[in-house]
Protein backbone atom coordinates (compact mmCIF):
# COMPACT_ATOMS: atom_id res chain seq x y z
CA UNK A 1 0.00 0.00 0.00
CA UNK A 2 1.34 3.45 -0.54
CA UNK A 3 2.57 5.52 1.99
CA UNK A 4 -0.54 7.90 3.48
CA UNK A 5 2.18 11.05 2.73
CA UNK A 6 2.08 10.62 -0.52
CA UNK A 7 -0.11 12.73 -2.67
CA UNK A 8 -1.27 10.16 -5.61
CA UNK A 9 -3.74 7.84 -4.80
CA UNK A 10 -2.45 3.94 -6.05
CA UNK A 11 -5.73 3.91 -8.50
CA UNK A 12 -4.38 7.12 -10.22
CA UNK A 13 -0.76 6.18 -9.90
CA UNK A 14 -1.29 2.40 -11.25
CA UNK A 15 -3.46 3.95 -14.29
CA UNK A 16 -0.31 6.42 -15.29
CA UNK A 17 1.51 3.17 -14.81
CA UNK A 18 -0.26 0.68 -17.07
CA UNK A 19 -0.51 3.74 -19.94
CA UNK A 20 3.19 4.35 -19.72
CA UNK A 21 4.24 0.59 -20.24
CA UNK A 22 2.27 0.28 -22.93
CA UNK A 23 3.68 2.98 -24.38
CA UNK A 24 7.53 1.75 -23.90
CA UNK A 25 9.97 -1.01 -24.10
CA UNK A 26 9.23 -1.78 -20.45
CA UNK A 27 6.26 -3.74 -21.03
CA UNK A 28 7.21 -5.69 -24.42
CA UNK A 29 5.61 -8.82 -25.35
CA UNK A 30 7.28 -11.77 -23.87
CA UNK A 31 8.72 -13.92 -26.05
CA UNK A 32 6.92 -16.89 -28.16
CA UNK A 33 8.06 -19.55 -26.19
CA UNK A 34 6.46 -17.93 -23.37
CA UNK A 35 3.14 -16.89 -25.15
CA UNK A 36 2.15 -20.16 -25.80
CA UNK A 37 1.60 -20.98 -22.02
CA UNK A 38 -2.26 -20.37 -22.40
CA UNK A 39 -2.97 -20.24 -18.15
CA UNK A 40 -2.22 -17.35 -16.51
CA UNK A 41 -3.40 -15.73 -13.31
CA UNK A 42 -6.61 -14.23 -14.98
CA UNK A 43 -7.74 -18.03 -15.88
CA UNK A 44 -10.74 -18.18 -13.55
CA UNK A 45 -9.28 -21.12 -11.30
CA UNK A 46 -6.08 -19.68 -11.37
CA UNK A 47 -7.53 -16.21 -10.05
CA UNK A 48 -9.47 -17.98 -7.06
CA UNK A 49 -6.34 -19.20 -5.68
CA UNK A 50 -5.14 -15.83 -5.67
CA UNK A 51 -7.84 -14.61 -4.25
CA UNK A 52 -7.06 -17.08 -1.61
CA UNK A 53 -3.64 -16.51 -0.76
CA UNK A 54 -3.76 -12.60 -0.46
CA UNK A 55 -7.33 -13.32 1.85
CA UNK A 56 -4.96 -15.78 4.00
CA UNK A 57 -2.72 -12.91 4.62
CA UNK A 58 -5.05 -9.61 4.71
CA UNK A 59 -7.79 -11.63 7.01
CA UNK A 60 -6.76 -15.24 7.90
CA UNK A 61 -9.13 -16.75 6.13
CA UNK A 62 -9.29 -18.46 2.96
CA UNK A 63 -12.89 -17.06 2.53
CA UNK A 64 -12.14 -13.94 0.60
CA UNK A 65 -15.62 -13.49 -0.61
CA UNK A 66 -16.99 -12.87 3.27
CA UNK A 67 -14.33 -9.72 3.26
CA UNK A 68 -16.63 -7.39 1.32
CA UNK A 69 -18.26 -6.33 4.70
CA UNK A 70 -14.81 -6.06 6.88
CA UNK A 71 -13.73 -2.88 8.24
CA UNK A 72 -11.28 -1.36 11.00
CA UNK A 73 -8.23 0.38 11.50
CA UNK A 74 -5.36 -1.99 11.79
CA UNK A 75 -3.16 0.90 12.92
CA UNK A 76 -1.06 0.97 10.35
CA UNK A 77 -1.52 4.54 9.69
CA UNK A 78 -3.94 4.09 6.82
CA UNK A 79 -6.78 5.18 8.50
CA UNK A 80 -9.58 2.29 8.01
CA UNK A 81 -8.59 -0.76 5.66
CA UNK A 82 -11.42 -2.34 4.40
CA UNK A 83 -12.87 -4.89 1.88
CA UNK A 84 -11.93 -7.67 -0.73
CA UNK A 85 -8.26 -5.59 -1.25
CA UNK A 86 -7.84 -3.55 1.79
CA UNK A 87 -9.09 -0.27 0.16
CA UNK A 88 -7.71 2.32 2.80
CA UNK A 89 -9.31 5.72 3.47
CA UNK A 90 -6.22 7.29 4.16
CA UNK A 91 -4.67 6.13 0.33
CA UNK A 92 -7.11 7.32 -2.01
CA UNK A 93 -8.47 4.09 -3.34
CA UNK A 94 -11.07 3.53 -0.50
CA UNK A 95 -11.99 7.11 -2.05
CA UNK A 96 -11.72 5.90 -5.72
CA UNK A 97 -13.84 2.89 -5.16
CA UNK A 98 -16.90 4.88 -2.96
CA UNK A 99 -16.61 7.20 -5.69
CA UNK A 100 -17.32 4.63 -8.64
CA UNK A 101 -19.80 3.02 -6.34
CA UNK A 102 -21.73 6.15 -5.76
CA UNK A 103 -21.61 6.88 -9.79
CA UNK A 104 -23.39 3.58 -10.13
CA UNK A 105 -25.98 4.07 -7.15
CA UNK A 106 -26.16 7.73 -7.03
CA UNK A 107 -27.26 7.77 -2.73
CA UNK A 108 -26.42 4.93 -1.77
CA UNK A 109 -25.17 4.91 2.01
CA UNK A 110 -22.03 5.55 1.51
CA UNK A 111 -22.27 8.38 -0.58
CA UNK A 112 -22.52 10.86 2.16
CA UNK A 113 -19.14 10.20 3.43
CA UNK A 114 -17.22 11.55 0.10
CA UNK A 115 -16.34 14.80 1.51
CA UNK A 116 -14.75 13.39 4.77
CA UNK A 117 -12.99 10.43 2.33
CA UNK A 118 -11.38 13.48 0.25
CA UNK A 119 -10.35 15.06 3.89
CA UNK A 120 -8.93 12.52 4.85
CA UNK A 121 -7.31 11.10 2.30
CA UNK A 122 -3.34 11.18 2.99
CA UNK A 123 -3.53 10.53 6.64
CA UNK A 124 -4.92 8.03 9.31
CA UNK A 125 -7.82 10.62 10.04
CA UNK A 126 -11.69 9.14 10.74
CA UNK A 127 -12.53 12.86 10.61
CA UNK A 128 -16.10 13.15 9.53
CA UNK A 129 -16.45 9.03 9.27
CA UNK A 130 -16.72 8.16 12.94
CA UNK A 131 -19.11 7.10 14.34
CA UNK A 132 -21.70 5.59 11.60
CA UNK A 133 -19.27 5.04 8.89
CA UNK A 134 -18.03 1.24 9.71
CA UNK A 135 -22.10 0.08 10.02
CA UNK A 136 -22.55 1.78 6.78
CA UNK A 137 -20.28 -0.34 4.76
CA UNK A 138 -21.11 -3.43 6.02
CA UNK A 139 -24.48 -2.53 5.37
CA UNK A 140 -23.51 -1.33 1.59
CA UNK A 141 -21.67 -4.83 1.41
CA UNK A 142 -24.90 -6.50 0.85
CA UNK A 143 -25.75 -4.42 -2.04
CA UNK A 144 -24.45 -6.61 -5.09
CA UNK A 145 -23.49 -3.39 -7.00
CA UNK A 146 -21.16 -2.82 -4.23
CA UNK A 147 -19.29 -6.13 -4.17
CA UNK A 148 -19.30 -5.56 -7.88
CA UNK A 149 -17.36 -2.16 -7.67
CA UNK A 150 -15.02 -3.79 -5.10
CA UNK A 151 -14.45 -6.65 -7.48
CA UNK A 152 -13.80 -4.27 -10.43
CA UNK A 153 -11.77 -1.80 -8.53
CA UNK A 154 -8.97 -4.30 -8.03
CA UNK A 155 -9.24 -5.45 -10.93
CA UNK A 156 -8.46 -2.51 -12.89
CA UNK A 157 -5.89 -1.22 -10.04
CA UNK A 158 -4.50 -3.89 -8.81
CA UNK A 159 -5.15 -7.40 -10.14
CA UNK A 160 -5.30 -6.38 -13.98
CA UNK A 161 -1.33 -4.95 -13.96
CA UNK A 162 0.27 -7.43 -12.44
CA UNK A 163 -0.99 -9.94 -14.51
CA UNK A 164 -0.07 -7.86 -17.71
CA UNK A 165 3.13 -7.03 -16.13
CA UNK A 166 4.14 -10.12 -14.92
CA UNK A 167 3.11 -11.90 -18.92
CA UNK A 168 5.16 -9.30 -20.55
CA UNK A 169 7.91 -10.42 -18.11
CA UNK A 170 7.72 -14.17 -19.40
CA UNK A 171 6.38 -15.41 -15.88
CA UNK A 172 3.83 -18.08 -15.02
CA UNK A 173 0.95 -17.97 -12.72
CA UNK A 174 3.32 -17.86 -9.36
CA UNK A 175 4.97 -15.27 -10.79
CA UNK A 176 2.33 -12.96 -11.53
CA UNK A 177 1.04 -13.90 -8.18
CA UNK A 178 3.73 -12.17 -6.44
CA UNK A 179 3.74 -9.20 -8.95
CA UNK A 180 0.18 -8.85 -7.96
CA UNK A 181 0.58 -9.27 -4.21
CA UNK A 182 3.24 -6.81 -3.72
CA UNK A 183 0.98 -4.53 -5.83
CA UNK A 184 -1.77 -5.02 -3.15
CA UNK A 185 0.68 -3.90 -0.15
CA UNK A 186 2.49 -1.55 -1.84
CA UNK A 187 0.68 -0.27 -4.35
CA UNK A 188 2.36 1.74 -7.26
CA UNK A 189 4.39 4.68 -7.82
CA UNK A 190 7.67 6.57 -7.62
CA UNK A 191 8.47 6.08 -3.91
CA UNK A 192 11.27 3.97 -3.11
CA UNK A 193 9.00 1.00 -1.46
CA UNK A 194 6.54 0.68 -4.49
CA UNK A 195 5.99 -2.03 -7.01
CA UNK A 196 8.05 -0.56 -9.61
CA UNK A 197 10.74 -0.55 -7.80
CA UNK A 198 10.86 -3.12 -6.04
CA UNK A 199 10.85 -4.75 -9.89
CA UNK A 200 13.72 -2.49 -10.48
CA UNK A 201 15.83 -3.52 -7.27
CA UNK A 202 14.81 -7.18 -8.25
CA UNK A 203 16.32 -6.69 -12.26
CA UNK A 204 19.67 -5.64 -10.71
CA UNK A 205 20.35 -9.29 -9.50
CA UNK A 206 17.86 -11.03 -12.21
CA UNK A 207 16.43 -11.01 -15.44
CA UNK A 208 13.16 -12.46 -16.22
CA UNK A 209 12.20 -14.86 -18.62
CA UNK A 210 11.28 -12.35 -21.18
CA UNK A 211 14.80 -10.85 -20.98
CA UNK A 212 16.51 -14.27 -21.15
CA UNK A 213 16.62 -15.03 -17.98
CA UNK A 214 16.10 -18.08 -16.04
CA UNK A 215 12.61 -17.74 -14.09
CA UNK A 216 13.61 -19.32 -10.76
CA UNK A 217 16.45 -16.89 -10.12
CA UNK A 218 14.42 -13.94 -11.08
CA UNK A 219 11.71 -14.75 -8.46
CA UNK A 220 14.04 -15.11 -6.10
CA UNK A 221 15.51 -12.04 -6.65
CA UNK A 222 11.94 -10.28 -7.07
CA UNK A 223 10.71 -12.21 -3.69
CA UNK A 224 14.08 -10.81 -2.11
CA UNK A 225 13.16 -7.32 -2.84
CA UNK A 226 10.01 -7.89 -1.79
CA UNK A 227 10.93 -8.74 1.41
CA UNK A 228 13.41 -5.95 1.72
CA UNK A 229 10.78 -2.99 0.57
CA UNK A 230 8.48 -4.86 3.75
CA UNK A 231 11.38 -4.48 6.39
CA UNK A 232 11.40 -0.72 5.69
CA UNK A 233 7.60 -0.62 7.87
CA UNK A 234 6.71 -1.11 10.93
CA UNK A 235 3.18 -2.61 9.81
CA UNK A 236 4.84 -4.68 7.23
CA UNK A 237 7.84 -5.93 8.78
CA UNK A 238 6.32 -9.71 8.91
CA UNK A 239 7.26 -11.09 5.98
CA UNK A 240 5.84 -14.87 6.39
CA UNK A 241 3.42 -13.96 3.25
CA UNK A 242 6.74 -14.35 1.34
CA UNK A 243 8.72 -16.47 3.54
CA UNK A 244 6.40 -19.22 4.45
CA UNK A 245 4.02 -18.91 1.26
CA UNK A 246 5.30 -17.57 -2.13
CA UNK A 247 8.86 -18.46 -1.34
CA UNK A 248 7.53 -22.49 -0.39
CA UNK A 249 5.76 -22.68 -3.97
CA UNK A 250 9.11 -21.48 -5.75
CA UNK A 251 11.34 -23.98 -4.03
CA UNK A 252 8.95 -26.52 -4.84
CA UNK A 253 8.84 -25.63 -8.05
CA UNK A 254 5.52 -24.73 -8.30
CA UNK A 255 5.73 -21.90 -11.13
CA UNK A 256 1.66 -22.30 -12.00
CA UNK A 257 0.38 -22.78 -8.78
CA UNK A 258 -1.53 -26.03 -9.02
CA UNK A 259 -2.84 -27.59 -6.04
CA UNK A 260 -2.50 -28.66 -3.25
CA UNK A 261 -1.13 -25.86 -2.10
CA UNK A 262 0.10 -25.80 1.55
CA UNK A 263 1.50 -22.38 3.23
CA UNK A 264 1.68 -20.34 6.24
CA UNK A 265 0.98 -17.03 6.83
CA UNK A 266 1.75 -15.53 10.51
CA UNK A 267 2.55 -19.19 11.77
CA UNK A 268 -1.35 -20.16 10.58
CA UNK A 269 -1.37 -23.24 8.25
CA UNK A 270 -3.76 -23.20 4.94
CA UNK A 271 -4.47 -25.57 2.73
CA UNK A 272 -5.45 -25.31 -0.94
CA UNK A 273 -6.85 -29.13 -2.31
Amino acid sequence: MRHPATPATRRTALTLFGAALAATPFLQSAPATASVRAIGLDDPAKKEIAMQLVSSAENSSLDWKAQYQYIEDIRDGRGYTAGIIGFCSGTGDMLDLVELYTDRRPGNVLAKYLPALREVNGSDSHDGLDPGFPGDWRRAARDAAFRRAQDDERDRVYFGPAVRQGKADGLRVLGQFAYYDAIVMHGDGTDPLSFRNIRRRALRTAKPPAQGGDEVAYLDAFLDARVWAMKQEEAHSDTSRVDTAQRVFLRRRNLDLNPPLDWKVYGDSYHIG
